[in-house]
């Protein structure tokens, strides 16, 4: 099972808010993890996200106004970005990970956003079952909703 935070855990330094749950806090849906992402916020937990989840939040958005827009927010959290050559190994290896353990993740990007993560140990928030099925079977570490 993927890791999940006692009482007694220390705050992580970071957690990595994925893209599936910006789009919900963007959108106004109430789920369960976008209602946790601005809790966070608000709390000043440190939050952060990976290059990766900010070109998909971005590419998603309809107009190059609103993507500006979003732009600039997003970029007043850390994100952790893809280093060197190392990082695209190590998401190769999550889903060669996978693969062994009979689980199929459906994108690639998924395991490119979990790598920086996994580096670094900051746990994901996130509303994709990809990164559970992942959690299961590799060092990717969840942060619950």
């Amino acid at each position: 099972m993927g890791w999940r935070p006692s009482p007694e855990s220390p705050r992580p330094v970071v957690i990595v808010v994925d893209t599936s749950v910006w789009i919900d806090v963007l959108n106004e849906t109430p789920s369960p993890q976008a209602q946790r992402c601005v809790e966070l916020i608000e709390s000043g937990q440190p939050i952060a996200l990976t290059d990766v989840i900010l070109t998909e939040v971005l590419q998603g958005l309809r107009s190059d106004r609103e993507a500006a827009l979003v732009e600039r927010h997003l970029r007043d959290f850390p994100i952790l970005r893809l280093e060197d050559l190392d990082d695209f190994v190590l998401a190769a290896k999550l889903y060669r990970a996978a693969r062994r353990a009979g689980v199929t993740i459906g994108k690639s990007l998924d395991c490119l956003i979990a790598a920086p993560c996994v580096r670094t140990g900051a746990p994901l928030l996130h509303a994709d079952e990809d990164f559970d099925r992942l959690a299961h079977c590799t060092p990717l570490r969840i942060w619950p909703a």
